[in-house]
């Protein structure tokens, strides 16, 4: 997936959505259910019913992106919430992204003081 230019927000759409659905499909659920504009540049993630796949749909200016993934083992983890949408940093998609849990990343060492 590209890298969204500084600033960009990222929003992760709650509930399950139907993953059959497209561009114009998945724009107008950002439209209806979130009232936001789906070619502000934002980002809008959307997770299917078992969990083990995504859909990421963006404006970059010129037309829609849309970004598909599947996990072969695992599930994408997904805010508990019905309605609205949860604001990600980029850091947190790119976790997300990659099948790791984005609400309490784990450091893997101890930050030590400089000497």
């Amino acid at each position: 997936m590209m890298a969204p230019p500084t600033g960009t927000r990222i929003y992760l759409v709650a509930g399950v959505t139907d993953m059959r659905k497209g561009f114009d499909g998945l724009a107008a659920m950002v439209a209806h259910r979130l009232s936001k504009d789906p070619f502000s540049g934002q980002i809008f993630v959307f997770r299917g019913r078992r969990g083990d796949r995504i859909k990421v749909l963006w404006w970059d200016g010129q037309g829609l992106c849309l970004y598909a993934k599947r996990l072969e083992r695992g599930r994408f983890v997904w805010p508990r919430l019905k309605h609205g949408a949860v604001y990600l940093t980029a850091a947190q998609l790119a976790m997300l992204l990659e099948g790791i849990d984005w609400r309490i990343p784990m450091r893997t060492f101890d930050p030590q003081h400089a000497a």
